[in-house]
């Protein structure tokens, strides 16, 4: 409870950075965070997630790799909803390859019912958040680290569609709704909200960027959220296909970050921009 009380303070310094950047304006805190810096965060978004790919992928490279496989020539060769949707395709593809091999584990399936709820009113008193200055300071300053994430991820996916989301709806929009999702999430026990690389990397695969997607995609999750039954059968995908799945979407996520610098011709013969770029990312 006192851990969702920092995250409910973290949430709201993302308010904070909002109310400032709108205050000064956005052109201003964008001087400090120029191709040169934001290019080379963007590629360790993608590096950092890597690390899981690989764990993943590990557990059996060879269902791993049928997943990627599936994913490439669907999206090279592909045409119509099929060079739409490579990364579904890679996910049931291989799940029906790994049900042919023994692969998949139904035992998470047992006694679970289609629908399920949890009346919350009765875990209400024991999840509300609660108010710590030791716990604040230290969750508060991860918002620090997940507010420069965000800024990377809204640089990244204004480069993959081609369009300035930092200015227009703009950052501190953007900001302010993160913030306060995580506020929210926090105060009812939840953990704290954060943006996702990789999805990203599914909006470069499938090039489908309209925001009711994302809309209608809410509203399955928050549906299918009430059964458990799908809970366990999602569950039961094999990891070493998550892993196959992220090789790409990390990698593509790197991939933008190196397409950011060169579309915006950061000149590394500049010493200056080197030792920026060098120090980001050994740091």
């Amino acid at each position: 409870q006192y851990t969702c009380g920092g995250i409910v303070v973290a949430g709201l310094l993302y308010v904070v950075l909002a109310i400032i950047i709108k205050a000064v304006g956005v052109h201003k805190v964008m001087r400090f965070l120029p191709p040169v810096v934001t290019g080379p965060i963007i590629i360790l978004i993608g590096l950092n997630l890597a690390p899981s790919a690989v764990s993943n992928a590990s557990t059996c490279w060879w269902l791993a790799l049928v997943a990627m496989a599936i994913i490439i020539v669907a999206n090279i060769w592909g045409k119509g909803m099929i060079k739409i949707i490579p990364i579904l395709l890679g996910v049931v593809g291989s799940y029906i390859v790994a049900l042919v091999a023994g692969k998949v584990d139904f035992s998470s399936l047992a006694g679970t019912s289609i629908i399920g709820f949890q009346p919350f009113i009765t875990n209400f008193s024991g999840s509300i958040a609660k108010f710590d200055v030791s716990a604040i300071l230290v969750m508060a300053p991860i918002a620090i680290a997940s507010m420069m994430e965000h800024i990377g991820d809204m640089s990244a996916i204004s480069a993959t569609v081609g369009e300035n989301f930092i200015e227009d709806p703009g950052l501190h929009r953007t900001l302010v709704g993160d913030g306060i999702a995580t506020a929210l999430a926090g105060l009812f026990g939840a953990p704290a909200n954060t943006t996702y690389g990789e999805n990203t990397g599914v909006l470069v695969l499938s090039r489908v960027h309209d925001p009711r997607v994302i809309r209608l995609a809410a509203i399955y999750a928050i549906v299918l959220s009430f059964s458990p039954m799908f809970a366990a059968f999602v569950s039961s995908i094999p990891s070493a296909i998550i892993g196959g799945v992220s090789f790409i979407l990390y990698g593509m996520i790197s991939a933008i970050g190196v397409r950011n610098v060169v579309e915006n011709r950061v000149d590394f013969t500049n010493s200056r921009n080197l030792i920026i770029a060098a120090v980001i990312l050994v740091s």
